[in-house]
């Protein structure tokens, strides 16, 4: 049974989401703000965490980032605001995606299904896997073990964000064909396209500035003007 841990300093928004996780069979934790919820996060471990930007004492953005120095767990960010600004730093930050508000129940359970799902696929792989040969790809000065989800550059392991993981294998097992935005969201983010592609922008502009000697002129990941992106063979 997963854990959801719930971030928001509104209360009857906590107990809106509590009590449909809880129907959906969720183990559910909660803080009110961000110095909780940094505290609850190491205590629980949870299997996912909701977070909202704007907290008391600690803001979202920063208690993503604190967090992801030392934890991979999937980080769906919640916010209010309008601005495109704070929702792509949010995902520069490590958040794996994020929800504007007001939601659905629906739709954000979808969500966090699609997330753990994605999660435990990549687990079972890893669990079931004998590391064959097949399952080490090499490109160039990349490594990438697709057994025990790690990728190496000239020997030195990157520090990618489960989800700039999951996006950059997927480019790379499939190296040489094009993808839309909205199959890469459906493929890789696992769930019905809704119209902002703005989240696998800002994923492939973290994987360039990690991956890429020079990001601004890409030699792995390619943009294909007016189609999407695609990781040269």
């Amino acid at each position: 049974m997963s854990r959801i841990l719930i971030v928001d300093d509104e209360r009857t928004l906590v107990d809106t989401i509590k009590y449909n996780l809880l129907k959906e069979g969720f183990q559910i934790c909660v803080a009110f703000d961000g110095m909780e919820a940094l505290d609850k996060a190491r205590q629980e471990q949870p299997d996912l965490i909701l977070l909202d930007v704007m907290l008391p004492k600690l803001d979202g953005l920063e208690v993503c980032r604190v967090l992801r120095k030392d934890m991979t767990v999937p980080i769906l960010m919640l916010t209010a605001k309008g601005e495109e600004f704070d929702r792509v730093l949010g995902l520069e930050l490590g958040a794996d995606d994020y929800m504007t508000k007001p939601f659905s129940m629906r739709e954000l359970v979808t969500r966090i299904k699609a997330m753990l799902r994605r999660v435990r696929m990549a687990r079972d792989e890893a669990a079931a896997a004998q590391l064959p040969p097949s399952k080490v790809l090499t490109i160039r000065d990349l490594e990438i073990d697709l057994a025990q989800h790690t990728i190496l550059q000239k020997g030195k392991p990157l520090n990618l964000t489960p989800k700039e993981y999951d996006l950059l294998a997927f480019l790379v097992t499939n190296r040489g064909q094009v993808f839309a935005r909205e199959a890469l969201i459906e493929r890789v983010w696992d769930y019905s396209y809704a119209g902002d592609s703005r989240t696998v922008d800002v994923h492939i502009k973290g994987l360039r500035e990690k991956i890429e000697p020079n990001p601004k002129d890409p030699q792995y990941i390619e943009t294909v003007r007016g189609v999407g992106y695609r990781f040269r063979a």
